[in-house]
Formats: structure tokens, C-alpha cells, sequence
């Protein structure tokens, strides 16, 4: 086996690699690697009609990196639905997940009767990507128990549009909001939380901010 057959198999690996992905990002880039490898190795041996193919399934990955990438951070694709406590679906979707919920946050505990908790959905469409549960503690601080993101969208970020959204704490008289403890991979710092102990502060405005247009 010399060198171009190891670039071609190394191309096929890649490739087959990213259809076991279950984070949709991470299976389009790497099978645009992929892709570029193989267009490379049948334009050397010149299989054309390889080379073909695997062109347009560069481009058509472009095409769903370029969409994902830009709407990454954009409040028309990904909303935030505050639901009961006790809701059905979202009871559902707490077991469904709850072994890698578990493994994200090991500390959860969730018992949707005890008062002043509440409960936010974060979806595109009609897709959960994920869900942020919170209670109140003393001096107006809202602690997060659960910020949990579906694996297929675990390379986004989709509870920054509740934090985003003050208003859905400070109208609660909320003046901070404190990450769970213990999270794993947390990623709060970007969110503009500042780190105190094992968990992450916001300060919130004292008035509501307005939505972002």
C-alpha cells in the first residue's frame, strides 16, 4: 500500500467517522474534511466521477455550516418558552435525557413542588435543543439547576438566550443569577458570568432590559 492509498482510506475513515456524530456541527465539518481529502485522492488516481461527488457534498456542507454558524447566536431560530413547572412534556423530556443529564450535572436534583421554581424550554421550530430550570434563594438570586443541552446541538450554546433575556429574572426581583455547582464544561464565561467558587455569577440589571430586536 503506498502513500495515496493511505490518503484515500484515511479520507473514507474520516467520512464514515462523521455519520456516527451526533452533534450536527461537528458531523458537517467533519465530513467536509472528508469530502476535501477524497477530492483530492480521485483527482490524483483520477476517478472523476468521485471527484464530482464529493465536490457537491463539500458544497452542500458549506452550505449547512455557513447556516448554522450564522444563526449560532439569533434569537429568530432559537426561542425561549417558559413552561410550568409541572408540565408533562417537560417531565418527559427530563426522563428521557436523564443519564446524560446526569453525567453533565451530576448535582441535579429537580422537585417541581417546591415554590419558586421555574422552568424555560429553548427550541428552534418545534425542536428542543435544550432547558434551564431555576429557583430562588435568599437576596434575590436566582440558582440555576439545570442548564442542559440536547446532544445534537451540544457545540451551540442555546441557554445564553434565556440570560439574554434579564427581564425573565429581574421582573421575579431577581439581582443575580448563579450557575448549577459542579457543572461540567461549563461555559458561562463567555456569557459574561464571573467565576466565584465551583459555580459562575451574572448581575443582573436593576430595571428589565428590553428584548433584542
Amino acid at each position: 500500500m503506498n502513500w495515496l492509498d493511505l490518503v484515500g482510506w484515511a479520507g473514507s475513515a474520516v467520512l464514515v467517522w462523521s455519520l456516527l456524530q451526533s452533534r450536527i456541527l461537528r458531523l458537517r465539518a467533519l465530513n467536509l474534511v472528508g469530502c476535501l481529502v477524497l477530492i483530492g485522492y480521485n483527482a490524483a488516481i483520477e476517478v472523476w466521477p468521485m471527484v464530482g461527488l464529493n465536490i457537491v457534498l463539500t458544497v452542500i456542507n458549506l452550505w449547512y455550516l455557513r447556516g448554522m454558524l450564522a444563526t449560532r447566536h439569533d434569537e429568530k431560530t432559537y426561542q425561549v418558552v417558559e413552561v410550568g413547572v409541572g408540565d408533562q412534556f417537560l417531565a418527559h423530556t427530563l426522563r428521557v435525557h436523564a443519564a446524560d443529564i446526569a453525567r453533565f450535572n451530576p448535582d441535579f436534583r429537580w422537585d417541581p413542588d417546591t415554590s419558586g421554581r421555574s422552568a424555560f424550554l429553548v427550541v428552534t421550530a418545534d425542536e428542543v435543543v435544550g432547558v434551564v430550570l431555576s429557583h430562588a434563594e435568599a437576596r434575590g438570586v436566582a440558582q440555576i439547576d439545570l442548564d442542559y443541552v440536547t446532544p445534537k446541538f451540544r457545540d451551540f450554546t442555546p441557554g445564553e438566550f434565556v440570560y439574554r433575556r434579564s427581564h425573565l429574572f429581574t421582573e421575579r426581583g431577581f439581582r443575580q443569577v448563579v450557575s448549577p455547582p459542579r457543572m461540567v464544561a461549563p461555559y458561562y464565561h463567555r456569557l459574561g458570568f464571573r467565576p466565584e467558587g465551583d459555580s459562575y455569577v451574572l448581575d443582573l440589571p436593576t430595571t428589565p432590559a428590553a428584548d433584542p430586536a
